[in-house]
């Protein structure tokens, strides 16, 4: 009876991840859905301008009494706005705000990552942990491991593997944790990664020109900042308490003997502490530069009328350059003493071959772009988000189930759609200005999408990386007679994904409740203009 029972839900099991399989599989590639998109934006503009759609609100402005103002779609399909669009076809995508953020953000990393430097650190890190400390440290290495982009997604578990065998453990263990660390966890990070330049300059691209954002609501690299940083610290308890409570007790664990020679493979060299000492000494340097430039009253980073920092400076509006040489000095300093770097043409080698990974990007790209500035010469952000704002309001949802909504929204989509990027690109543009109506800031609607989008990362049949992590377990596995497949991972991931999804959300709502800045000068909500 329970065996018939076992059979059944396994092959339902089974059947459910195939049709996510499937029906994944037909969604064409980013670079075509995005034009597939901004076909049918004109195709619809044509139709509901036609049809004279429009809305009618009262649009505030600073220092003004709020005003009705009418909005109609235009027609995208007659001669002036066509005209429009092909001029700035160029510009369009060269002022692309992400494309800007997302190559110098990977100039200065492409260094950091290139000469070796993170893969030293996280060694140093985790070889350096007790025992017992372990898999917290792989946990909160592997979270914070989206600093070399998703590299760290592969080198997590594999590390991770290794150095669970040499300490005479189950390396199943391992992966699972640096696995689900890496990629379940891919969006929170202590530091600043590229992940925030990319999905804040989807959003800055999107909230200008929106009438219900005031002018000078925060879109930087930053406004996501503290509440990342915090859920790094939540993410890294339940990774442990996951895989003490469930994943140790579903797959097995023993003391054995600790294998020297092993973890001799994996040893930092004295090179790369060289390295490794010359990077932490440049960093200190440059954080004394950095805070004797924003200190003192009068200072290069303060605003030059107020004399503050917060809500607005040139500190946060210079965040991105200041990342920028923090991963170049850094990182040269590194290659410099441990060797990787040995003349100075070696650096701009290094930084093209960092950038490298962002080609495909870069391609993505020039459609995203045409398909943002084609939906808002349409106006369809204004009619989407006064339409649905008023829909939102009629049905009389609180804020927390507002937020809920979209959350698992975004979690559905990332079942089918693995490109967070993509995805944001699409959602942006219509709940930025939708949810700004309601009185969410533009930077409380970006951290609701990345608490959907991230969880399910592990567990979705699409994911890039599951063959790698099939093929990790195929090489670590005791049983020839194992079988290693789809199933077998997310059989193994799908506590860690609940426990992250669990997190993540009442972390979101603790932030929502308190009005917690969620950045530096951020707020969950608008402030009303003037």
């Amino acid at each position: 009876m329970s065996e018939t029972s076992s059979v059944k839900q396994k092959g339902g099991f089974e059947r459910f991840i195939r049709a996510i399989e499937i029906i994944g599989n037909k969604f064409p590639h980013p670079f075509w859905l995005f034009v597939l998109l901004s076909l049918i934006v004109i195709g619809l503009s044509h139709w509901l301008a036609q049809n004279g759609v429009s809305v009618t609100y009262l649009a505030a402005k600073a220092g003004e009494a709020p005003k009705e103002t009418t909005v109609k779609v235009v027609d995208l399909l007659n001669y002036d706005a066509m005209r429009t669009f092909l001029a700035g076809f160029v510009k369009t995508y060269v002022n692309f705000a992400p494309l800007g953020l997302v190559l110098t953000m990977m100039l200065g990393i492409g260094i950091v990552e290139q000469t070796g430097m993170i893969s030293a650190l996280m060694r140093k890190t985790i070889l350096g942990a007790p025992n017992f400390l372990v898999t917290a440290v792989i946990a909160f290495v592997g979270i914070n491991a989206n600093l070399a982009s998703d590299a760290g997604i592969i080198f997590t578990p594999v590390i991770a593997a290794a150095i669970y065998k040499a300490l005479g453990r189950n390396p199943w263990v391992g992966i699972a944790v640096g696995y689900a660390a890496a990629t379940g966890g891919f969006t929170a990070n202590f530091f600043v990664a590229g992940t925030e330049a990319l999905l804040s300059g989807i959003t800055t691209s999107v909230v200008e020109g929106v009438p219900s954002i005031p002018p000078g609501t925060p879109t930087h690299v930053l406004i996501n900042w503290y509440y990342m940083a915090t859920a790094t610290i939540v993410l890294t308890v339940l990774t442990v308490y996951v895989t003490e409570k469930y994943t140790i007790k579903f797959l097995g664990d023993s003391d054995g003997v600790l294998d020297e020679e092993e973890l001799k493979k994996h040893a930092v060299t004295p090179a790369e502490n060289r390295g490794l000492a010359a990077a932490f000494l440049t960093l200190v340097l440059y954080i004394a530069l950095i805070v004797w430039l924003t200190y003192p009253q009068g200072s290069l980073f303060r605003n030059p009328k107020t004399g503050s920092l917060l809500p607005s400076s040139p500190l946060l509006s210079s965040v991105m350059p200041i990342l920028f040489f923090l991963f170049f000095f850094v990182g040269s300093a590194y290659g410099i003493g441990a060797g990787t770097i040995k003349k100075g043409e070696d650096i701009p080698k290094l930084m093209a071959k960092g950038i490298a990974g962002s080609i495909g990007f870069i391609v993505v790209v020039l459609p995203a772009s045409l398909f943002v500035d084609l939906f808002r010469m349409s106006r369809f952000d204004v009619v989407l988000s006064v339409n649905g704002a008023d829909w939102l309001k009629t049905m009389n949802l609180g804020g927390i189930p507002l937020l809920l909504m979209f959350v698992v929204l975004v979690t559905i989509l990332n079942f089918f759609m693995m490109s967070g990027s993509a995805k944001w690109l699409i959602l942006a543009p219509i709940f930025v200005p939708m949810f700004a109506q309601v009185g969410f800031s533009p930077a409380l609607t970006q951290v609701a999408y990345r608490v959907g989008d991230s969880p399910t990362n592990i567990i979705t049949p699409l994911s890039y990386y599951m063959p790698v992590i099939i093929g990790l377990l195929e090489q670590y596995k005791k049983d020839s007679d194992t079988e290693v497949g789809i199933g077998t991972v997310i059989s193994m991931m799908i506590p860690y994904t609940i426990f992250y999804f669990i997190g993540f959300t009442l972390l979101l709502i603790l932030w929502y409740v308190l009005n917690l800045p969620l950045g530096p000068g951020v707020s969950a909500f608008l402030t009303p203009a003037g």
